[in-house]
């Protein structure tokens, strides 16, 4: 019996998910490769996130444009999964929007990032 739970995402593009994955402290592996789950149950991904226990991985394999993340939480109880994916979701649009007001011609000038977790981003442009 399999155990993996898939979670519906937002994201998009690759790029940025890595990226925020790895602010998060995790090594993604990019490609086609498999994620471990309970009695070492395994299931295709574009991305695995090995975890500190070693029998079981998170992974995000994109369906219709949006990349969901599957993983075996019973597993991962070291992990809080609506932690993980509120992290994830937040250092994944900070990438993303960084990297469309970079490609318009945008650069930072400052950022900040407040207690509560918010991050406040001054951008220049030179016309």
């Amino acid at each position: 019996m399999s155990h993996f739970t898939t979670i519906k995402t937002q994201m998009t593009e690759k790029e940025p998910l890595l990226k925020a994955l790895e602010d998060l402290g995790y090594t993604p592996q990019d490609g086609a490769v498999e994620i471990r789950g309970y009695l070492g149950n395994r299931t295709a991904v574009e991305i695995k996130v090995p975890t500190k226990n070693p029998e079981y991985d998170i992974g995000f394999h994109q369906l219709g444009g949006t990349y969901q993340c599957v993983a075996d939480w019973y597993g991962l109880r070291e992990i809080d999964q609506q932690k993980f994916i509120e992290q994830l979701t937040q250092r994944y649009a900070y990438h993303a929007a960084r990297a469309k007001l970079e490609a318009q011609g945008f650069t930072v000038a400052s950022e900040e990032v407040h207690e509560d977790g918010r991050i406040h981003l001054v951008l220049r442009r030179i016309t």
